[in-house]
């Protein structure tokens, strides 16, 4: 089977994307840190495929992605539809949400990520 997970190609970028977290990013990872969220662990800046996700549960195969302006350009957009496909396709969930609901309604945030992990096994 091909490896996915944290292509070395990637590791410097992951590590540039750790050091270099936005503000929500911070926030949304303080929650998920150490198995704080439901017992579950979490990555953060995991890559699969030549993806890299903001965080990931490998144990519910659940991606989380944060999302600032550039998504919600149309090239923003497109890229996102074509790694949400990719993610689906190889059993990964995705869940999106954007900067402004975590840094404006945190705990809505983890209650529906909660919600997530609790519905599917």
């Amino acid at each position: 089977m091909t490896q996915l997970n944290n292509l070395k190609y990637l590791k410097s970028t992951r590590k540039n994307l750790r050091n270099d977290s936005t503000p929500a990013e911070k926030r949304l990872w303080d929650k998920l840190r150490n198995s704080q969220l439901a017992g579950k662990k979490f990555r953060r800046q995991h890559s699969i495929g030549n993806y890299i996700l903001d965080f990931y549960c490998p144990q519910h195969q659940l991606a989380i992605e944060l999302d600032g302006d550039s998504h919600f350009t149309e090239s923003g957009m497109e890229y996102d539809a074509k790694r949400t496909s990719f993610l689906n396709k190889i059993g990964i969930q995705v869940l999106r949400f954007t900067n402004t609901e975590v840094l404006g309604n945190l705990e809505n945030v983890l209650e529906r990520i909660r919600v997530n992990l609790d519905n599917y096994p």
